[in-house]
């Protein structure tokens, strides 16, 4: 549990991951890069950005998405947040998040990477920075009741053919 199993996982699941979009592939390189300049680059800590971790949260039958409206963001969002540095891997840190912004006991998680994004933001820090997001796939149990948490204006399960007009959420 450090910053340098963050950092190794963040590089592994990147290094395995075979993006099929010429986007993903440039984005891919670029996360390598900066991992390869920036050892504690998974931490809150390193101000000109740092890996993310995501949760694009499905429900058992995967006819919907679990989205929070995030207060900072001011859109439809999957659940996420910064890695810690009790975190083994970016997948343990991307569970955390969803289990604790969800509510919901468990969800069970797909290993390999589901997709990446970048996003310029405030975060925390209380300045701003660029969140470089490693996204996994996620299944909630059936009958699965998520509860807001206080990182959120509203949580609610949306159908994946019918996102609000104001969702930013990668469904592949």
């Amino acid at each position: 549990m450090s910053a340098d199993s963050l950092h190794a996982s963040a590089i592994e699941l990147l290094e395995k991951w075979s993006p099929g979009a010429d986007y993903d592939q440039s984005l891919r390189h670029a996360m390598l890069a900066f991992l390869g300049s920036a050892p504690r680059g998974c931490l809150r800590e390193h101000v000109p950005g740092h890996i993310t971790a995501s949760a694009v949260v499905f429900s058992h039958d995967e006819r919907e998405v679990l989205l929070t409206l995030h207060p900072r963001v001011g859109a439809w969002i999957q659940l996420g947040g910064h890695c810690e540095e009790g975190d083994d891997t970016v997948a343990d840190a991307a569970l955390r998040e969803a289990t604790e912004e969800s509510g919901i006991s468990g969800l069970r998680m797909e290993p390999e990477l589901y997709g990446a994004q970048a996003h310029s933001i405030t975060c925390s820090l209380g300045v701003p920075t660029r969140h470089l997001d490693l996204l996994f796939r996620i299944t909630a149990p059936a009958g699965a009741v998520p509860v807001r948490s206080a990182e959120s204006t509203d949580l609610r399960w949306w159908p994946v053919d019918a996102l609000p007009e104001n969702a930013e959420v990668l469904l592949r």
